[in-house]
């Protein structure tokens, strides 16, 4: 693990964004291997590149030679990049898309939020203090109701909570967003979180993470850099349509303290049909 570390840490000069996710740092040292990688075989090659232009120069070469090369060196070079890759396959991108895309986090114990993208937005649905999100159907959508939500009286959806473009979540709690779309693909990316997931139509694909820096402690660590005074962003990193730039929500994520009286104040807002 100590070697692991040592060598992956090669992503903290990558320029990459701020890790405020549990499992980002594992991600960007499988990030910072394959760059490693990418170092030594564009030093290679490109060593090589410039011997052969300047052994096989016209200048140099007058006559042909027929008999071509006789070593083995390239061979054993290509061997070594390819076990390479396999190592990085098999002992950490593998193990990494089980812990991270398979095993599904106790729902009992996590957030729970659906994400139904639409061109051009991100529809975010609390379920209610009862846990269980209402009924969606397409007749009763329209200005007010983007998901077709049956509000209900006495249905599971009476006090569920719609908000658009404005995920909140609590720190240090798994999150667990099931994540479908209305229209075309979508792309869901939270780059600080290290998340990104495509939102297909007919699908509900559930995507897990465990946020550990608060908005606020977010805005304190980009201070001086490019991106400062901004807080986290939801972007859509698939081409969905001509509006497609303009698809960007806001995550804030702040202690549950915090969090559960935001769902307190969108509860008191809400009309009961």
């Amino acid at each position: 693990m100590d070697v692991f570390q040592s060598v992956g840490k090669l992503s903290e000069y990558l320029g990459l964004p701020v890790n405020s996710s549990e499992h980002g740092y594992i991600i960007d040292y499988m990030i910072g291997w394959v760059h490693w990688l990418m170092l030594v075989l564009f030093i290679g090659w490109g060593a090589f590149y410039i011997y052969c232009i300047i052994r096989f120069a016209s200048r140099n070469n007058k006559k042909a030679s027929y008999h071509g090369v006789t070593s083995n060196y390239s061979t054993y070079a290509e061997a070594g990049v390819i076990l390479f890759e396999a190592f990085l396959l098999i002992a950490f991108a593998v193990p990494l898309w089980s812990m991270f895309k398979t095993d599904l986090p106790d729902e009992h114990n996590a957030v729970r939020v659906r994400v139904i993208a639409q061109q051009f937005q991100w529809n975010i649905h609390y379920p209610g203090k009862d846990g269980i999100w209402g009924p969606l159907d397409p007749e009763y959508i329209d200005g007010e109701n983007p998901i077709g939500l049956i509000r209900e009286e006495d249905g599971p959806g009476a006090d569920d909570i719609v908000v658009i473009n404005d995920l909140h979540l609590p720190v240090n709690k798994e999150t667990i967003i099931y994540l479908t779309s209305m229209d075309v693909i979508h792309s869901f990316a939270l780059p600080e979180m290290r998340v990104k997931q495509d939102a297909i139509p007919g699908q509900e694909i559930p995507v897990f993470f465990t946020p550990k820096m608060t908005s606020e402690e977010f805005l304190k660590k980009i201070e001086g850099t490019s991106r400062e005074g901004m807080g986290y962003e939801i972007a859509c990193a698939q081409l969905c349509g001509n509006s497609h730039y303009k698809m960007r929500g806001f995550m804030t994520i702040e202690s549950e303290s915090e969090y559960n009286n935001w769902l307190e104040e969108q509860a008191d807002e809400i009309e009961i049909w």
